[in-house]
């Protein structure tokens, strides 16, 4: 039992959440291999200032804007993906599966047809429709132990089989409800824009500091107030730069509103999987599920609640990628580099492959890694060819340094 008196705990305390001591105890875990999200900062800044040397129309404010909406389907579906990987299993049916979102959209508000409802019902209807076949997966997973390899494989082909059945006969659906084309297409007024940027700002400070309060009153380590500060400062100076520059683009200057909701579904899902104890137990499962089952939680729901989760998420990534074409087609159905593009988004962001380690804002990053690669290389003027060879190095590049740092952490203990 201690011996130390109240005013030295404290002073010991007070020391450890020092920024020196805070600096101090990231370079040791930095060292160990415990890099956080350093590593996709560094390689969005590194594209960022390449692409900007060969063209200035990398850092225009209209190709900002449009970086957010190439961006935003992919991120989406690169969510669910990090709740599959972080169970350590693997969804191969999300680019198909997108597909049939997006034909489901179009279909359900198709005029002429006996089932042209409003926008937000076939939006609703879409994403149902990823939770069934997330639902299907996950049982077959969960229930009877077939590898989630094979049941998405088959679930992707039989998503594909399901558009040719249903585009078949018309080739292409065009979308004609507006608030399913806004979805991609609307943009913010300017004022709209500022206003956003407030409650975002405003949020993001109740929250810190709600949390910072609350830790206070129970006597846990609230951490240093003035890196709190800076945080808020940072994250809300983010918001009020990126509405800056999107209020600049011509000719329609505005913050696109699907940034709004990739941020939105982003934020949500980092609340989901760190503040909530269905969180807890998707790293729990990822980390070890046989300990995990036996601690009394059900491995077999987890897993089915997340391929749910996959699957609603590929049908809204979907949704977003048809809405910004307005309409669907074979041709952009969930085909092309769709599926590479989001587990890749995932892994780039720094989620694990072996399971139990990654954020959902690793799906943000690496998309926006893959964002900006698609439209750099566009813009310079390269072809596809190294779109996907660079692509794959980067890929291969974050798989490396996930593997040697998860041996770096055994071996330190971590």
């Amino acid at each position: 039992m201690s011996s130390a008196a109240p005013a030295e705990v404290q002073a010991a305390v007070e020391d450890q959440d020092s920024v020196v001591a805070i600096l101090r105890a990231r370079w040791v875990a930095i060292r160990s291999g415990d890099v956080g999200s350093l590593p996709v900062i560094i390689g969005i800044i590194a594209i960022a200032l390449f692409f900007n040397s060969k063209t200035s129309l990398f850092f225009s404010a209209v190709n900002f804007q449009n970086l957010i909406g190439q961006m935003a389907g992919v991120t989406v579906i690169a969510i669910g993906v990090v709740f599959v990987l972080l169970i350590g299993e693997i969804d191969l049916s999300i680019g198909f599966v997108s597909g049939l979102g997006g034909v489901a959209v179009a279909y359900f508000q198709q005029a002429g047809t006996g089932h042209q409802y409003p926008g937000l019902v076939a939006l609703g209807l879409a994403i149902l429709t990823g939770l069934v076949i997330g639902l299907i997966q996950g049982s077959i997973i969960a229930f009877i132990g077939v590898p989630s390899f094979v049941v998405t494989l088959a679930g992707l082909l039989v998503s594909q089989g399901l558009i040719l059945q249903i585009l078949g006969t018309q080739g292409v659906i065009g979308i004609q409800n507006v608030q399913i084309n806004d979805i991609s297409n609307y943009v913010l007024s300017k004022n709209t824009g500022w206003i956003v940027a407030i409650i975002l700002t405003v949020a993001l400070a109740a929250a810190a500091f709600g949390s910072y309060v609350s830790r206070l009153r129970a006597g846990l380590p609230t951490g240093n107030l003035f890196l709190v500060v800076v945080r808020v400062a940072f994250f809300g100076g983010v918001a009020f730069a990126a509405v800056y520059v999107c209020n600049r683009a011509k000719p329609r200057p505005g913050l696109p509103l699907v940034g709004l909701i990739v941020v939105f579904l982003v934020v949500l899902g980092g609340y989901v999987a760190s503040r909530t104890t269905f969180g807890r137990h998707v790293y729990a499962v990822g980390g070890n599920a046989e300990a995990t089952r036996r601690a009394g939680i059900n491995v077999k729901l987890i897993r089915i609640l997340v391929f749910m989760i996959s699957g609603a998420m590929a049908a809204m990534g979907g949704v977003i990628l048809a809405s910004r074409l307005n309409g669907i087609s074979l041709e952009s159905a969930g085909g092309g580099t769709i599926l590479l593009d989001s587990i890749s988004a995932a892994v780039i962001g720094g989620v694990s492959l072996f399971g139990g380690r990654g954020r959902v804002s690793g799906a943000l990053f690496g998309g926006l890694i893959i964002g900006m690669v698609a439209n750099g290389i566009d813009l310079v003027g390269y072809s596809d060819a190294i779109k996907f060879i660079t692509t794959g190095v980067i890929l291969l590049a974050a798989v490396t340094l996930d593997t040697v740092l998860r041996r770096r952490q055994a071996a330190a203990g971590r």
